[in-house]
């Protein structure tokens, strides 16, 4: 750019001007873009177990955030309504990773409201071999069973054959989302669902020795654990988590404990025991602790779920004892 040597005032000017765009336009263009890998990628994860899986699947990849939705001791949100926390949590969130299956009911108008661009990354999207709650029967109705809750039981990922499922749904997501960093996704939850398959491996074969595959829980949590392990869930003790059984119904389920032969009682570490050890008094069966890894420290370390669920064989195996 070539400017006069003794300009007027407006000559000045405009010449500095030029000079000052001439600068930007130099520096703009040697500036590198943003790539896609350097923004930030914002996931939001509804419970604790999907965040648990979600950070396995994104590995600590640098530009990508995770964080918990609900506080991770709050456990399965059936009847969970969204706070204004939660709100603001979501506006910030590019993608909002859910078990779904009816988990999360709080889904919906309030969540496209506080963020009408948030993508919805459902875990469960695809997956097939679905059970249904164990039907408990009220002796006020004659034995016709009470359908509590919704018919599919979505408690998938106390399974670790189905957890590994969940990974690889939840990363083949992500990847559409944030197709840059998606190679590394996909790579991560191949080798979580390794690690998981390998537990699952454990499951099965631990199943085939228990002295006693017959057992009662807590709630439906357990059912696709119980089918992994080719254990028989025979009762609950509450038919709605969090709703303790009436007199009629612990009766009931005592009856039931008599005649399939159950060999214990598990209760979870997420609801009061009471109930659980009262009814395995009363029938003479021992009553201990499993853990469905649906809560647990926010901070816990990436194999938590699989050290939780090798501490859940042990119970088992110590338990009920093996032939």
């Amino acid at each position: 750019m070539i400017c006069n040597k003794n300009p007027g005032s407006d000559m000045k000017w405009q010449c500095n001007r030029l000079i000052w765009i001439g600068l930007w336009i130099v520096v703009l263009a040697a500036s590198p873009p943003v790539r896609a890998e350097e923004r930030e990628f914002r996931v939001l994860c509804s419970t604790f177990p999907m965040y648990q899986i979600t950070r396995n699947v994104i590995g600590g990849q640098a530009g990508v955030t995770v964080s918990l939705m609900l506080p991770a001791m709050l456990g399965c949100p059936h009847d969970y309504a969204l706070t204004p926390r939660d709100m603001q949590k979501l506006a910030r969130a590019d993608a909002l990773v859910i078990n779904g299956l009816g988990m999360e009911a709080f889904i919906g108008a309030p969540v496209q409201t506080a963020n009408p661009s948030l993508t919805l990354v459902d875990s469960s999207q695809g997956i097939t071999a679905l059970l249904s709650y164990t039907e408990e029967d009220d002796p006020a109705l004659n034995g016709e069973p009470v359908h509590s809750h919704p018919d599919t039981n979505p408690h998938l990922f106390v399974s670790p054959r189905m957890n590994a499922q969940l990974a690889m749904n939840i990363a083949g997501q992500l990847s559409k989302i944030d197709p840059v960093r998606g190679p590394e996704y996909l790579k991560n939850a191949q080798a979580y669902a390794a690690a998981l398959n390998r537990l699952a491996d454990d499951v099965a074969t631990l199943g085939k020795i228990l002295k006693n595959n017959r057992i009662v829980t807590q709630h439906g949590v357990f059912d696709y654990f119980a089918r992994d392990m080719g254990l028989e869930v025979v009762a609950v003790v509450q038919a709605h988590a969090g709703q303790e059984p009436s007199a009629a119904d612990m009766l009931t389920i005592i009856r039931t404990i008599q005649q399939k032969h159950a060999g214990a009682v598990f209760t979870e570490p997420q609801y009061p025991e009471k109930v659980g050890r009262v009814i395995a008094a009363e029938t003479g069966i021992p009553a201990t602790m499993l853990d469905p890894v649906a809560t647990g420290p926010e901070n816990a370390g990436l194999d938590y779920y699989e050290r939780i669920m090798r501490m859940n064989l042990k119970v088992l195996k110590d338990t009920i004892g093996v032939q």
